[in-house]
């Protein structure tokens, strides 16, 4: 596959700046990859294709606040630094991302919060726009930890063009989130209320969590035609020996296996073994999923309507088929379909 096989012409209008007033009443697509039949319901209706015993997988990695904006020494220039990961515990490192990169040296001091009540040392230059920072902060580590998230705002996607709110750090969250380390959420699994998921129980309808923190990595751009060549970043997951259990126990009773998210779906292709059985997990991964795949764990997805070129549309394109998903998005613009984070859902059954 070529990366121009993924280009479609999608109006800045239909990129949702605001998620569904309530999570479950989004629109939902609901696309047979067998004989490409595409239905249109609200989300919550995903309930009706599933019976007792199928299984729902979920990500349970939780957001965190990764979106700070300091000031330079001396000449107080603004810098937007974004936390990757923490890398040193006891020294307070952490991985960032910092724009404008050309203005930070090894050696500059960061100064955050109205009182400049953090501040952070560069003392590594790891990509062009990567940065170690040392953070200057002589109190516990979970003091620590409080006083720097107090500082952050949620890391909306950049095609969200508006100003975070204080609505954002509840919605841009799943209401499972429980495994702190991602700073990009699940976005799939933003549809589900704790209502849906009480009728989900009720039906007998399973549900088991992988734990996979998502990195910006997934916005990156890829630079090459030929996708072969390209290289995601890693990416820390787990999956543990009660969802093996879950899973295998499914499969060997003809139940359902459905993912919610392409995150799920690429830990879950991370750990299968050769006899398409589900096995633990823990480690990391830069699976890169393109047309054609041989999935053998799903067979079912949940998925929000990605945007052109990147790799999570790829991913839905594999499991679904590359010309059914295509023109399930064709749909999609035309009926007014919302795209991105916030936007509305497709479901794909095989």
């Amino acid at each position: 596959m070529k990366l121009s096989q993924f280009k479609f012409k999608l109006p800045e209008n239909l990129i949702a700046q605001y998620p569904s007033e309530n999570r479950d009443e989004c629109r939902l697509m609901v696309v047979n990859a067998q004989t490409g039949e595409i239905e249109h319901k609200i989300f919550k209706e995903i309930i009706n294709y599933f019976d007792e015993g199928d299984v729902f997988v979920f990500n349970n990695t939780k957001v965190f606040p990764a979106r700070l904006y300091g000031n330079k020494e001396k000449t107080g220039a603004c810098i937007e630094v974004f936390l990757l990961r923490e890398l040193n515990e006891s020294n307070k490192l952490w991985d960032v991302l910092v724009e404008p990169a050309r203005k930070i040296r090894i050696g500059n001091k960061l100064y955050f919060g109205e009182d400049d009540s953090m501040v952070a040392e560069v003392i590594d230059n790891t990509t062009s726009r990567g940065r170690t920072l040392r953070f200057l902060y002589d109190g516990p580590h979970d003091e620590f930890k409080e006083a720097l998230y107090a500082l952050g705002e949620m890391p909306l996607p950049e095609y969200i063009t508006r100003k975070v709110e204080e609505m954002d750090a509840d919605r841009y969250q799943c209401i499972y989130a429980e495994n702190e380390g991602a700073v990009m959420a699940p976005a799939a699994g933003l549809h589900f209320s704790r209502e849906l998921l009480k009728r989900f129980e009720i039906k007998g309808i399973e549900r088991g969590f992988i734990t996979l923190h998502s990195g910006r990595g997934n916005y990156k751009d890829i630079d090459v035609e030929d996708l072969t060549k390209h290289r995601m970043d890693s990416e820390e997951m787990y999956v543990d020996e009660e969802l093996v259990e879950m899973v295998n126990n499914a499969k060997d009773n003809d139940k359902h296996v459905c993912a919610v998210g392409t995150s799920t779906m690429r830990a879950l292709a991370s750990a299968v073994c050769m006899n398409g059985h589900l096995m633990t997990f823990g480690g990391w991964t830069n699976k890169f999923i393109f047309p054609p795949y041989d999935f053998t764990v799903c067979d079912a997805m949940v998925s929000n309507f990605h945007l052109p070129y990147s790799t999570m549309l790829m991913m839905v394109a594999a499991f679904g088929g590359y010309d059914t998903v295509m023109k399930a998005y064709e749909v999609a613009v035309k009926d007014g379909y919302q795209f991105g984070a916030y936007g509305d859902a497709m479901l794909i059954l095989r």
